[in-house]
């Protein structure tokens, strides 16, 4: 991956390996990333189960796959 910049938590690993790339240590830009994650994941989910998350109709699936 061509990455340009990392955001991560805390975490002292990260620092320690990510020396001399640019590096953001902040908590609000990974719930972002997470946020859209989860977010990546149950929209996925009505692909595979029909009992959790599933569309009542083909317009409404073509919406939420088509977001992505």
């Amino acid at each position: 991956f061509d990455v340009v910049i990392w955001m991560t938590d805390g975490w002292p690993l990260y620092e320690s390996r990510l020396k001399g790339k640019l590096h953001v240590i902040s908590k609000r830009y990974t719930q972002r990333i997470e946020r859209h994650n989860l977010n990546l994941r149950q929209h996925l989910a009505r692909l595979g189960r029909k009992s959790l998350s599933f569309s009542k109709s083909v317009e409404l699936h073509d919406k939420v796959i088509g977001h992505y």
